[in-house]
Formats: structure tokens, C-alpha cells, sequence
């Protein structure tokens, strides 16, 4: 519960928020059953029914994006309905659900939210003593409004760089192994709900300690800034590649098994070996390819893979090796 709720901003963000409307709202509720204020009271305890509904979608489907569009309009629209049926004190409700918004839902659609509340009490009017103070209220909640929607764009923006900076090698500019594990998660999941095939190959570069050891980390650099590119030019758009660590790189092929599979590793195999240059002569790497078992975990199927390409590696390297069951005939410098 507690790593779901640091490592997803928007599901905690919609549980502080849910947990605090339920502190906040709770004592109005029975105050104004108690009161005899009967309509408002079932107003409070319809709000606090929806969020709780709400805030259990989103932790059960984790589709936290549905659930904070549904939250800011039942705050809102509480708010609104209070406003309307409690007169002034209702108002002050409006204010914290003018900012909330901009933490569940995107700016504009906040904004939005927030413009067609004030309007919406503005039209009503029954809410007001006077002109002078739906006016005055107009242009506050406006102003609150404005301020929230400037810090919520700038967190947006500051968020999306940090998740950049988590999730990108800062070298080759490709997908980290943060990135790798969630992305990995979900190819499982893909295709343990559709049977969709993903194959799973492990690459190291050969020998790449004696080309740091000989010319330098700089030169080494280069050479996996060089395999990146070259792997980027001949793989899909649907295929996804990882730096693991080091110089060892995972591809993400979906679709692909068969001999379908082993044309594609060909091809990168001879791609490799045509074009990889480094200050010593040609370039080679090892390869250990998996295709995802029915109902497999992702570390299991990581494990096959690793296993292969230790194969590749013990049994003369420049080699694919393809993991049990799914084994094909080796491809080396002599049989490729």
C-alpha cells in the first residue's frame, strides 16, 4: 500500500484528498442531520458516498486518470449544491475544491470545472446577500482559481522532467532499467490478456572491458552511443530498448516468435557485425533471447534470458542463444 502511494503521485494525491474531504466533511454531515436540516445533510453524505466509491475504484483498477475527473466533478458539484441549498457558509466549500481540482484533473479541464462552478452559483444567486458580495466572491474565487491553475502547470512541467531524468540513460538516451522493469510488467500482462507473443533479448557487447581498458571510457562511450543507433535503425517502432547496465542492453519485441524470431536476430546479428566499428577492429555482441511462457513472471522470464546469453558468452560469444523450449538452431559468425 505504501509503495503504491509513493510511486504513483496521482493515487495519492486522490487518497490525501479523499481522506481529508471525509475528515472535513463528516462533522457537517451529522451536524445538520442533528439540526434538522435534512436535505443538506443527505447533500454531505451522497458527496462523502461518491468519494469513497471514487477512491475505491481507483485504488482497485488503478485507473487513476477516470477517477480524478469523477472526484473533481463530485466536488465541485457538492460544493455548488451546498452552496445553493446552505447560502453563505456553503460558499467557503468552494474555495479548496477550486484548488483540488488542478491536482486531479488536467489544467484546462480544471479551469473549465472550476468557471462553470462560480457561474453556476453566480446564475443561482440564492447564495448571495447582495450583488456587491457575488461579485466580490466572483473575482476571488477567479483569483484562487488563476494561481492554482500557474502552480499546477509548473508542477506539471517539474514533474514530467524528474520522470525524465528517473527514467532516461542520460547516455544513449534510451529507456533505463526503471523504465524497463514497468514496461516489462506490462508486455506480461498484455499478453497474458490477449496471448500476444513478446520475446526478450539480452545483448552485451564483447570484450568491451579491454576497449575501455586500451582507448579509454570516452572511446567506450562512443560504442554504445554507436550500438544504440544501430539498434534503433533496425527494430520497429513497437519495439522497445533498454539500457540494463554497463554495456549490456534488453530489447522488447512483441509480436514476434518462431522463425519470425530468429530472421529478426539474423538481421541485427549481421547489422552488428557489418557496421560496428570500434579503434581495434570490429565490434561483435552476445545474444540471449526468451519468449514470455504462459502465466511466467517477468523475473523468470529475465532469468531465461540471462541464462542465454551466459551461454552465448561461455560457448565463444558473436552468438545468439535462444532459451529452452523455445530453442533454435544456433546463430554464430560461421552458420548466420
Amino acid at each position: 500500500m505504501l509503495h503504491r502511494l509513493k510511486t504513483d503521485f496521482r493515487l495519492s494525491i486522490i487518497t490525501l484528498l479523499a481522506a481529508s474531504a471525509i475528515l472535513g466533511i463528516t462533522p457537517f454531515a451529522a451536524m445538520r442531520f442533528l439540526q434538522g436540516n435534512t436535505l443538506a445533510g443527505v447533500v454531505d453524505a451522497a458527496i462523502l458516498t461518491g468519494i469513497l466509491l471514487t477512491l475505491s475504484y481507483a485504488w482497485v483498477t488503478g485507473d487513476t486518470q477516470r477517477s480524478g475527473v469523477v472526484f473533481a466533478v463530485i466536488a465541485c458539484g457538492g460544493a455548488v449544491t451546498v452552496g445553493t441549498l446552505v447560502g453563505e457558509p456553503g460558499l467557503f466549500w468552494l474555495y479548496p475544491c477550486l484548488v483540488t481540482t488542478f491536482f486531479l484533473v488536467n489544467p484546462r479541464l480544471a479551469a473549465l470545472l472550476n468557471v462553470a462552478s462560480v457561474v453556476t452559483l453566480m446564475v443561482h444567486g440564492g447564495a448571495f446577500r447582495s450583488d456587491v458580495q457575488m461579485w466580490s466572491f466572483a473575482s476571488t474565487a477567479l483569483v484562487v482559481s488563476a494561481c492554482a491553475f500557474v502552480f499546477a502547470n509548473r508542477n506539471q512541467d517539474q514533474r514530467e522532467r524528474l520522470e525524465h531524468l528517473a527514467t532516461i540513460d542520460p547516455l544513449t538516451g534510451i529507456k533505463n532499467r526503471r523504465s524497463m522493469d514497468q514496461e516489462l510488467d506490462l508486455a506480461a500482462s498484455e499478453a497474458e490478456r490477449t496471448g500476444l507473443p513478446y520475446a526478450l533479448v539480452l545483448l552485451d557487447i564483447d570484450h568491451f572491458k579491454k576497449i575501455n581498458d586500451e582507448h579509454g571510457h570516452s572511446v567506450g562511450d562512443d560504442v554504445l552511443i554507436e550500438l544504440v543507433a544501430l539498434l534503433r535503425q533496425n527494430t520497429r517502432k513497437a519495439d522497445r530498448l533498454f539500457r540494463y547496465g554497463g554495456e549490456e542492453f534488453v530489447l522488447l519485441l512483441p509480436g514476434v516468435d518462431g522463425v519470425g524470431l530468429k530472421a529478426v536476430m539474423n538481421n541485427l546479428q549481421q547489422v552488428l557485425r557489418k557496421y560496428m566499428r570500434g579503434p581495434g577492429g570490429p565490434v561483435t555482441a552476445s545474444f540471449g533471447v526468451a519468449i514470455l511462457r504462459q502465466g511466467e513472471s517477468v523475473d523468470s522470464w529475465l532469468v531465461r534470458a540471462d541464462a542465454a546469453l551466459y551461454e552465448a558468452k561461455e560457448t565463444g560469444r558473436d552468438r545468439v542463444v535462444f532459451s529452452d523450449p523455445y530453442r533454435a538452431p544456433e546463430l554464430t559468425a560461421d552458420t548466420a
